[in-house]
């Protein structure tokens, strides 16, 4: 990657932590500190420290962007289609610490008691997504699909949740899936 795109991917994650910042996000856990990982999901610390259980998904995130790129802009270089990402996930991260989306998790997932992210673990979520975009551009396809599955089973199988029971709770909730998690 250029220079020139890193200093773009810095730029874009500061303006992130800004706007989460202006929209009144705490900077770091209301707790008052600041760890490296977190593994409570039920846990008034989830989604407010550097990393958690959620940052896999972020990875996977970045697999998904870096292949929509290579299909949708084949041509762009690869530090503009990685600004493209930074966009797209920054604004998923503002409109997840939105009140109706803070309001859908607590009603629909089992994030329960969800009170939205930290700034810190905003950006560190794109900056998961930066890492999980960078890796797949270096992998083989199948390496990277293989990953993305273990992510996902790995996740499952710690905290019955994922990326793909968390978009499916999002949208279109199921009562069994919710009743399982929370077991």
């Amino acid at each position: 990657m250029t220079r020139r795109g890193w200093l773009v991917a810095a730029a874009l994650l500061a303006l992130l932590a800004a706007i989460l910042i202006a929209m009144g996000r705490p900077p770091i856990c209301p707790c008052g500190t600041v760890s490296l990982w977190h593994g409570v999901v039920q846990s008034n610390q989830n989604s407010q420290q550097i990393s958690d259980w959620y940052s896999f998904s972020h990875v996977i995130h970045g697999f998904l962007f870096y292949g929509l790129s290579r299909w949708l802009m084949p041509r762009a270089p690869l530090w503009i289609a990685l600004a493209v990402a930074i966009g797209i996930e920054g604004a998923w991260e503002i409109l997840e610490n939105s009140p109706i989306i803070i309001d859908r998790y607590r009603e629909v997932t089992m994030a329960y008691g969800y009170a939205g992210d930290s700034v810190l673990n905003s950006v560190s979520d794109a900056a998961f997504m930066l890492l999980g975009f960078l890796a797949a551009s270096r992998m083989r396809w199948q390496t990277t699909v293989a990953v993305a599955i273990a992510f996902e089973l790995f996740t499952l199988f710690a905290i019955r949740d994922n990326l793909t029971l968390n978009v499916l709770m999002l949208v279109s909730p199921v009562e069994a899936i919710k009743d399982w998690q929370a077991g």
